[in-house]
């Protein structure tokens, strides 16, 4: 069925207006003739987003992992399933067939089971990209208790919140991990997350780096004796379609992190469907996502997504830059990836460093270029389709969040004409609107406001876990009848979305609304610099001023930073308009980001308020280091 693969953008704009028109008879065509399942739905979809609640597929019975895995065991049993290439170049690189994965995913479910969970029940995992982690995910699944999947580098004190906020009963991890030449002590940090988490009864430890550590007795288990007893077959546990399938933690921009909540019909069909057309996946693909799977990314387009459609997707344990800063381009050789997924800060990295590295690699194999988790600036989407898909890989600059499940705006690649800093036209099914702050709908194009989604998809979260009224009041308050998403959006005159960052990033000048990502685009276009960040802090005559926090190339650039200030403010007049320049320029070392690599604008927006006495738990941060030193030379 055509449906399901869209080659053309005439055919884009057909099954886009049938996917809005009879939304239901969309979905159940897309549902029915794609995916197995036990039981068949008794409706489509019956919602409300004035209390909110969603629901996909009622009635419907299956199970995630027979999609994923046991349909695929007649046609693709010796199909390389994952891909797994280690932190250190010179180990030895994993084929997992689907076969192969199949039966560890049973034993795995059979070592759950035999440590008492059961249906419903919380398991969280903090294992680092390995095997076991994508294993671990599935076996949860597999048995239907509920994972909850902690990134392995955040604290102890950031992993016993969401243990303790889920009552997790079960924790896996390892040893220890590699990042770079670096190990981390995760079993040390499990230890000290459990020293306040009384629902965990069992812990059970990969090992990896084979490091020595401290073993509780009666709670802590070494995972692979368990796992050379048990069966590789295994019944799946029949699952309804509106169960729980994760809890997925997204920080809050207050408060505590809140539990995302995704179940298990609706995210599969549209994880899956939106996998095989973003990334116009065929058979004998290699793809390749570089997020880790402790993030949204990882869970939909390394996993579920993937993985329902019996590709090949590659897991990669290390880092950008280790051993030195060709090894993506490396792997990309080494596997002849042909789609490639990876974020803004990632691109920008690499970018820093030339393209010599690049030169000495064989990237003819890519088909597609993926950009995630914060929109891509011009300079850095310029370098990647010049350098990395040499102009002839079009680049899929994806708009969606942990809370929405799936890809939501984005350009279809070969399909839709691509713009930079655009993420274009909406997904199939996805209803998207511009909103003012009075709450009235801007029509038509050459607008700009606030993005909020008129109508439920099927991956959309449905709760946040034990607290629906904040699910409530966080998404579905400030617009009536609507999602909000809290990002801001313009549509441009031949209606392409841009996403100009968050709301709480849209700083009001003298009475002007200023999105922080365009003036931020203009500022990265100066040679020196690599990168920065705008905030607002208080003004007396304007409100609020605007007060960058500037990164160069070269850390000891030793020109003369007044005339550098000037320069940026020219470029910023010229790029956006003088009401956008900026009253403070501070230079930095670096910028306090988040393990996503999203800035985290919160903090720097403290610091030029010198409200420096609660920054709330920093410890989370990719570099927390950063954060005193911009504190100490703050203007």
């Amino acid at each position: 069925m055509s449906n399901y693969h869209i080659k053309h953008l005439e055919e884009y704009y057909q099954i886009y207006r049938k996917s809005i028109r009879e939304p239901e008879n969309f979905w159940e065509e897309i549902a029915e003739e794609h995916f197995l399942w036990r039981k068949k739905w008794n409706n489509v979809l019956s919602w409300d987003f004035s209390k909110p609640e969603i629901k996909w597929f009622e009635g419907a019975e299956l199970n995630i992992t027979e999609n994923c895995l046991d349909r695929h065991l007649a046609t693709r049993g010796d199909k390389t399933a994952i891909l797994f290439e280690p932190n250190n170049p010179d180990e030895t690189s994993e084929h997992i067939s689907y076969r192969q994965l199949y039966e560890r995913v049973n034993q795995m479910a059979h070592v759950l089971k035999n440590q008492g969970v059961k249906k419903g029940d919380r398991v969280c995992i903090y294992v680092p990209m390995i095997p076991e982690l994508a294993v671990s995910i599935l076996a949860c699944a597999r048995i239907g208790a509920i994972h909850s999947v902690v990134f392995a580098g955040f604290s102890s004190k950031a992993l016993s919140t969401r243990i303790n906020d889920s009552d997790c009963k079960l924790v896996i991890t390892a040893d220890g991990s590699y990042r770079g030449d670096k190990t981390i002590d995760l079993k040390g940090i499990v230890d000290e997350a459990l020293n306040d988490c009384d629902s965990v009864k069992s812990v059970l430890v990969i090992k990896r780096i084979h490091s020595e550590i401290t073993m509780k007795a009666g709670r802590d288990f070494w995972l692979q004796p368990l796992l050379d007893n048990a069966p590789k077959d295994g019944k799946a546990e029949i699952m309804k379609a509106e169960d729980p399938l994760f809890i997925l933690y997204t920080s809050g921009s207050t408060g505590k992190p809140k539990g995302m909540v995704h179940t298990t019909a609706g995210y599969m069909v549209y994880t899956a469907y939106t996998f095989k057309n973003v990334f116009q996946y065929k058979e004998n693909d290699v793809y390749w996502c570089t997020a880790d799977i402790g993030w949204i990314t990882g869970h939909s387009y390394i996993v579920y997504g993937p993985l329902c459609n019996g590709a090949t997707t590659v897991m990669f344990e290390g880092v950008p830059s280790y051993p030195d800063f060709g090894r993506f381009w490396d792997i990309v050789q080494k596997y002849k990836i042909t789609q490639f997924y990876t974020a803004p800060t990632a691109i920008r990295a690499l970018a820093k460093q030339g393209t010599e590295l690049i030169e000495q690699y064989d990237l003819s194999s890519l088909k597609v270029l993926g950009s995630v988790g914060e929109p891509i600036n011009e300079e850095a989407w310029h370098w990647y389709n010049d350098n990395v898909g040499k102009r002839k890989s079009p680049i899929i600059d994806s708009w969606w969040q942990t809370e929405t499940g799936g890809i939501m705006i984005t350009p279809l690649p070969y399909v839709t004409p691509t713009k930079p800093t655009y993420a274009t036209l909406p997904f199939i099914g996805v209803q998207p609107c511009i909103m003012d702050e009075n709450g009235e709908e801007l029509k038509g194009n050459q607008v700009d406001g606030r993005l909020c989604i008129k109508f439920p998809w099927p991956s959309i979260a449905r709760t946040i876990w034990g607290n629906h009224q904040r699910y409530k009041d966080t998404y579905f308050s400030a617009y009536k009848n609507m999602y909000f998403t809290g990002d801001g959006a313009l549509r441009d005159e031949v209606g392409y979305y841009r996403i100009t960052g968050r709301v709480d990033d849209v700083i009001i000048v003298s009475g002007h609304n200023l999105g922080t990502a365009p003036i931020e685009d203009a500022i990265n276009e100066h040679p020196a610099v690599s990168e920065s960040a705008i905030v607002g802090f208080p003004h007396d005559i304007k409100g609020n001023a605007l007060y960058g926090y500037v990164t160069l190339k070269e850390s000891g650039e030793s020109r003369d930073h007044t005339n550098l200030r000037k320069e940026i403010n020219q470029i910023i007049t010229e790029h956006v308009g003088p009401i956008a320049k900026l009253d403070k320029i501070q230079f930095t070392a670096g910028l306090p980001k988040t393990r996503s690599g999203k800035i985290m604008r919160r903090i720097l927006r403290k610091i030029a308020e010198k409200d420096t006495s609660n920054l709330g738990d920093i410890s989370t941060l990719l570099n927390p280091e950063c954060v005193q030193d911009i504190i100490d030379e703050a203007l």
